[in-house]
């Protein structure tokens, strides 16, 4: 194999890497996990009182967004504080399935060059070892043996790179999810524990 027995886990971390962002790109769809819709349907449930265990579970199934209502409003009636609680609780739990299989990008990331600088410093000593045995009277197949050396580094950033820009990519819509989890989530809270007035999306 061209560049050496370290290219094998250098092929198994791009399949991981596109495994991961296929993964991901399903999994991290805004809509999927939080949509716009919902709070205006809960509004429309509570307005109507019809939160009961039944539509509490429905809401729990139906997205990330929705467990964390589900929630919220199970604790509803010990107020204020203690619904604010339940819902940063289930939050914490939701951000870390947004985040699975991230750190596993990040370390492909970090590595699979040093994977690759391995392979490299490997080759160069196998070359340095022929020219000790063998002299430098074949220019040639120094020049296969350090370029066989090199295939390895060139191999490892050309993983990681991809990977790197993945990884920074998913947190970042990882990070906007959150947000938009958050702002739906206080306005929740503001519609069963305060007199402001506030707007939900029909």
């Amino acid at each position: 194999m061209l560049g050496g027995w370290l290219m094998v886990p250098i092929i198994l971390c791009s399949v991981a890497v596109l495994a991961i962002c296929g993964e991901r790109l399903w999994t991290l769809h805004s809509q999927r996990i939080a949509p716009n819709t919902l709070l205006g349907e809960v509004w429309g449930w509570l307005k109507n009182n019809q939160i009961n265990a039944e539509k509490l579970k429905e809401l729990r199934d139906s997205s990330l967004l929705g467990k964390i209502f589900a929630a919220g409003l199970s604790n509803s009636r010990h107020g204020r504080e203690v619904m604010k609680d339940s819902i940063e609780e289930t939050a914490s739990q939701v951000v870390h399935e947004l985040e699975r299989f991230l750190g596993v990008l990040g370390t492909i990331a970090a590595v699979a060059p040093l994977i690759g600088l391995l392979g490299t410093v490997i080759g160069m000593i196998d070359v340095f070892a022929q020219i000790v045995t063998q002299g430098t009277g074949n220019p040639a197949a120094l020049a296969g043996g350090i370029s066989k050396a090199l295939i390895t580094t060139a191999a490892g950033l050309t993983v990681a790179i991809p990977a790197l820009m993945a990884h920074r990519y998913f947190q970042r819509r990882v990070d906007t999810i959150v947000v938009a989890m958050e702002q739906e989530a206080v306005k929740l809270v503001d519609a069963l524990h305060s007199d402001r007035k506030i707007e939900v999306a029909a």
